[in-house]
């Protein structure tokens, strides 16, 4: 029965204080004994005992129980056993087992390979506690679950036990004993319910409840602190099979604002160049702070790109291999303008661009370097001329002489040699985002081509290159090949549904080393559950994290990370508009 309540009056009298009726504040209303559960309050809970283990524990093998979202608690009582004591009762026993084998081969039975393997580790056993390089332990495991009713607790119940058994280890109910289960389970060091396990110090270290990853070096930036043991994230991407990283967040939770917090710290770090393709203008207070190059593509804009720009030819690379690669690419940007083409005309287009190169006098296996290169304006004229390319022709018009023509058919006149370059499309019509991401990306992707040194790229709202099969084709391409050219490509989205939709969406998550999940909205949730392998216990993490708090994923490992920048850092990336306001204010 439980303690009876004590009045205020004598409750005072005994411990005089604000908090002298604490008891009365925290105490249930009653609680109900039932032989196989208890009611306490609104809520129903049960206490099981493990009985059984298998003969080898895995380290960890706590963690998938303590990852599980639902309520519970946790008793592990570990008590020391007398080693002189111990050892006499494993003498007694390996006489017993001894004795049974005796026993069975006089009567010329086959061998027994179970009785055999108990006495191999007794004596196992024993050698290691007769040279202290064991203890041995009496140890009990108790968990109650809680549950709103019935039905709730025979799912969390078969659910516990059926993961449990999956590991070869077994629990049964404190029938009768559910309120000395409940006494067991609560902070007061009482176990009433006393069902033991002799064990060494092996298994018991396996017990251990939190496998907590730690992601510090001595090398790289930090990336945040780790919220299993409040260590910094402190990681190098380059130490890793290739430097390339996805970071994938709902619209709020950090993911621009992380991203920029690292761009300051690898540049502090000594990075070569970082290259940003900005589609919201959120990086031009950055590159300013840091005397970067900021290059607007738009419409009306001063900045011009000409695709049709011949790339610096590699040391390592020949001159005609060079152009070839350039205009099948080319090629992919012009179907991008185009939209849909038959096969005849993808044939004449890849011809109508030869020629076009060709009325430059670039024509591969001749010494084309430093020619003048043509513009959008001269394929058109050329496809206006061949047999079956006039429509094609007329759909260029728009970007030589229509509506979009101060976009592409201009010559290049941006100078990228600085640390910081950042290329903002914000002004973009939405039709042209995809084509002015290709275009910068290509430009980006040859000039990285002509030089090995170590820079970084972020692709900002990365799911605009993924609405087309041209346009992903060459941001998997590019992430696939970075790694080659000393490069990492971080890719940023906020709709991650489209962007795992692609059929290049996965392989993309695969060739990056590193991944970023910040907070995640309800309704994508197990598209990303799926696409990383998370848990029950993550995927809620995710739904629930406040902003700026993810999981950090670098190879193999992964922790939970809280983005935490320093004054100066916060002053210069916030996009917070009352924050902002009261700067100007």
């Amino acid at each position: 029965m439980p303690e009876p309540q004590k009045t205020q009056q004598s409750e005072q009298s005994d411990k005089p204080g604000k908090f002298s009726n604490i008891k009365q504040i925290i105490a249930p209303a009653g609680a109900q004994v039932f032989p196989n559960k208890l009611k306490i309050g609104d809520k129903i809970a049960k206490t099981f005992f493990v009985f059984s283990y298998p003969r080898y524990l895995s380290t960890g093998w706590f963690e998938p129980l303590i990852d599980l979202p639902n309520l519970f608690d946790v008793s592990i009582f570990v008590n020391p056993v007398d080693t002189g004591t111990a050892l006499k009762n494993l003498r007694k026993k390996a006489g017993q087992l001894e004795s049974e084998r005796m026993d069975e081969e006089e009567k010329g039975l086959v061998r027994n390979p179970q009785l055999e393997t108990a006495i191999q580790d007794i004596e196992s056993l024993r050698d290691s506690l007769q040279q202290s390089e064991e203890k041995l332990f009496d140890t009990g495991v108790y968990i109650t679950i809680y549950a709103d009713n019935d039905d709730d607790l025979a799912r969390l119940e078969s659910k516990i036990v059926s993961m449990m058994e999956a590991k070869l280890i077994y629990l049964k109910p404190a029938l009768f004993e559910q309120l000395e289960g409940l006494f067991s389970i609560l902070p007061l060091n009482q176990d009433k319910i006393q069902v033991y396990t002799p064990m060494n110090t092996a298994p018991i270290s396996s017990f251990f409840p939190f496998v907590s990853e730690d992601l510090t070096s001595n090398q790289g930036i930090m990336y945040g602190i780790n919220l299993h043991n409040n260590n910094l994230v402190i990681f190098d991407r380059f130490s890793l099979e290739n430097a390339n990283q996805v970071v994938f967040a709902r619209s709020g939770a950090g993911k621009s604002y992380t991203t920029k917090l690292e761009i300051i710290r690898q540049l502090m770090a000594g990075i070569e160049a970082v290259i940003v393709i900005d589609p919201e203008n959120e990086y031009q207070r950055l590159a300013e702070t840091f005397g970067g190059s900021m290059f607007n593509i738009s419409l009306s804009s001063h900045e011009h790109i000409n695709p049709f720009d011949i790339p610096l030819v590699p040391e390592d690379e020949e001159p005609s291999d060079v152009l070839r690669s350039h205009i099948v690419t080319l090629t992919s940007l012009l179907k991008l303008m185009l939209g849909k083409i038959s096969p005849e005309e993808d044939a004449l287009l890849d011809r109508a661009i030869t020629e076009t190169y060709a009325s430059r006098e670039i024509v591969a296996n001749t010494d084309f370097i430093g020619k003048e290169p043509p513009l959008l304006g001269d394929l058109e004229t050329v496809l206006r001329n061949l047999e079956g390319g006039r429509s094609m022709a007329e759909k260029l018009y728009k970007y030589t002489k229509g509506s979009f023509s101060g976009f592409l058919n201009q010559p290049t006149n941006i100078d990228v040699g600085n640390r910081l370059i950042v290329f903002s499309i914000r002004d973009l019509e939405e039709e042209l985002r995809p084509i002015g991401m290709f275009v910068v990306l290509n430009y980006i992707w040859n000039l990285i081509r002509a030089k090995l040194a170590k820079r970084l790229l972020f692709i900002d709202e990365a799911w605009i290159m993924m609405k087309n099969e041209d346009s992903a084709t060459f941001l998997f391409g590019l992430v696939k090949r970075a790694r080659k050219y000393y490069l990492g490509v971080t890719t940023i989205t906020q709709d991650v549904e489209d962007f795992l939709r692609s059929p290049y969406g996965r392989p993309i998550i695969t060739n990056s080393s590193l991944q970023l999940l910040l907070k995640q909205a309800p309704a994508t949730i197990d598209i990303v559950a799926k696409a990383f392998d998370l848990t029950d216990a993550e995927k809620n993490f995710l739904l629930s994290s406040e902003v700026g708090t993810g999981i950090f994923f670098a190879g193999k490992r992964h922790v939970a990370i809280q983005i935490v920048p320093s004054y100066f850092e916060d002053q210069i990336i916030t996009t917070n508009p009352e924050q902002l306001l009261e700067e100007k204010g």
